[in-house]
């Protein structure tokens, strides 16, 4: 099989985990207080159930889906402060905006997003995780 396009080595992986670390430090020091959240995981059975309902979400809404954005996002204020970082993603499809924009591989502000993920065990492991 072909590697698909777009997938980097371990060893790529991780130097972006490493150079993650500054600014889950920052975020970890200077606004929780506490170790933040370094990764979202979602079993392969949940990413095929989105992926399928995303898409007639997507097609219902007139268009044809064409991938995922992964978005960076965070809980709200929890008792114990702000909440741990998280990840969504949501249903993109080519959507002109007008003035010349062509839309391509826009953001389907109407589809539901996909979130409700786990994180890391502890949340502040970093890459790998075992």
């Amino acid at each position: 099989m072909a590697k698909p396009q777009g997938v980097i080595s371990p060893d790529e992986a991780t130097k972006l985990d490493q150079a993650f670390t500054a600014r889950h430090d920052l975020i970890s020091n200077n606004i929780l207080k506490r170790a933040d959240n370094r990764s979202c995981w979602w079993s392969l059975q949940d990413m095929k159930d989105y992926l399928e309902y995303a898409e007639a979400q997507v097609k219902e809404l007139g268009h044809e889906m064409t991938g995922v954005r992964v978005y960076m996002g965070a809980y709200g204020e929890t008792k114990e402060g702000p909440g741990y970082s998280t990840m969504f993603m949501v249903p993109t499809a080519n959507i002109p905006q007008g003035k010349g924009d062509d839309g391509e591989n826009a953001d389907v502000p109407e589809a539901d997003a996909l979130n409700k993920s786990n994180g890391g065990k502890p949340p502040s492991a970093n890459y790998p995780q075992h």
